[in-house]
């Protein structure tokens, strides 16, 4: 099978059905369940701040995916058309490298199978064209996990410049989705255990942190503290008395109880100003500060509350059903039943294949799935398990799932061949 057959398959999966989902939902992409990063760009567009309200900057965010969107709003507006089609062209790349990492570390086809199996996967189908921040999250998960096969390849030329990238990738990553800010000591050690050489990881670590540090500079100088982001609220919503009730009532953490007398967050402020145009003074270095401090403060108090918690966060994180918390879209109708029957049905299969499927692939690649959807339940423990944080990493399992499928086909097909032919004895 030439390369360019298998691009073509893998972009077909990938863009038929979000097209025809991008038609079905365009009244409803930019007008339900936009986040954060969405308030953020449209800001910027017509203002040149970034954060909530004119004038007033603020990192109550990560930026990647609002710096995705900016330009996009810029050049093509703010519509249905431009987000989801440029999502759907992030998705496709996303799903060329999930493929050419398969090929390369496994081989063309497990490469197709992987990409066409992780693209095809019905949550992300549904996802991916709606704005949401995991767009982003999967494409650099996804070029994180190939470029940290290619450093820690004997067979790579290049290494300090594929280290150097990997650290920026990381890094963008990380301004994407803060949990990930460790991630890059699992990848450089990794690399160090496959390559038994220092400088490579150390320089993707230090490439890391210098593409990190003008974002903190930006945080230092416009908000007045040296931070990826002041959202420490998020941290302690996942990590106090009622987070665990609230979950198991069906609730997400945003439906956590405010603390009594607590500040005004910058994001109340933001939909205060848009409702009254009056400000509210936010001291946001202060809040995450108060926020980090209460977060700890129950982590420590209470560490049988927080083994609970962490318990609850894996089993939300695993669980093939998608989340389905009070005020999500199509509650009631369609989209509930496609959480409850159609996602398991496709994720299931996904797992026991993915099981298999560790011990027929290459040591290097099970040994670095094993890393990175480790890495993720860990965070899930420590901040909340959700379908959303785990389906970006879901190309993982599919990589490895694929050498299961083809080695079930390989059978299949050999049970069915016909004998070979009898000799005929000499006479």
């Amino acid at each position: 099978m030439t390369r360019r057959y298998a691009y073509a398959l893998v972009l077909a999966a990938c863009i038929v059905p979000r097209l025809i989902v991008v038609l079905y939902e365009r009244g409803s992409i930019l007008a339900d369940n936009t986040e954060k990063s969405d308030s953020f760009a449209t800001t910027f567009v017509h203002s040149g701040t970034y954060g909530f309200i004119p004038g007033v900057p603020s990192a109550w965010t990560q930026p990647a995916y609002s710096f995705f969107l900016i330009p996009i709003y810029w050049i093509f507006g703010r519509n249905w058309p431009s987000v989801g089609l440029w999502q759907i062209a992030v998705a496709a790349a996303t799903a060329l490298i999930v493929y050419e990492t398969g090929r390369r570390f496994l081989s063309p086809r497990a490469g197709l199978v992987a990409a066409v199996v992780a693209t095809l996967n019905p949550y992300l189908i549904w996802h991916d064209v709606h704005v949401n921040r995991e767009i982003v999250d999967q494409l650099l998960a996804a070029g994180i996990v190939c470029l940290t096969l290619v450093a820690a390849d004997r067979a790579t030329r290049r290494l300090l410049g594929v280290s150097a990238a990997l650290g920026v990738v990381l890094a963008l990553a990380i301004l994407g989705n803060t949990r990930l800010l460790f991630l890059p000591l699992v990848c450089g050690g990794f690399v160090l255990w496959q390559r038994r050489t220092v400088l490579a990881p150390a320089l993707c670590i230090g490439a890391c942190l210098v593409a990190l540090v003008p974002w903190a500079v930006r945080n230092d100088v416009s908000v007045g503290c040296f931070t990826l982001s002041t959202d420490t609220k998020a941290l302690w919503k996942a990590n106090n008395a009622n987070t665990y009730a609230t979950l198991a009532a069906g609730k997400w953490i945003d439906d956590v109880p405010d603390l009594p007398g607590a500040p005004k967050t910058p994001e109340y402020a933001g939909a205060y100003y848009d409702a009254h145009h009056k400000l509210i003074p936010v001291d946001e270095c202060a809040q995450q500060t108060f926020y980090r401090t209460k977060a700890i403060d129950f982590v420590v108090d209470h560490p049988g509350e927080k083994a609970r918690l962490a318990g609850q966060a894996v089993r939300m994180f695993w669980d093939p059903r998608v989340q389905k918390t009070e005020g999500r879209p199509g509650a009631g109708g369609f989209l509930d039943r496609a959480r409850t029957w159609v996602e398991p049905l496709y994720e299931i299969p996904l797992y026991v294949f993915a099981i298999w499927g560790l011990f027929l692939a290459p040591r290097r690649v099970s040994v670095l799935v094993l890393l990175m959807l480790g890495y993720q339940t860990v965070v899930a423990m420590g901040f909340a398990g959700d379908t959303r944080y785990r389906v970006p990493w879901d190309f993982c399992l599919a990589l490895v799932a694929s050498v299961a499928v083809l080695q079930l086909v390989a059978r299949l097909t050999a049970r069915r061949a016909p004998p070979p032919p009898r000799a005929e004895p000499e006479t």
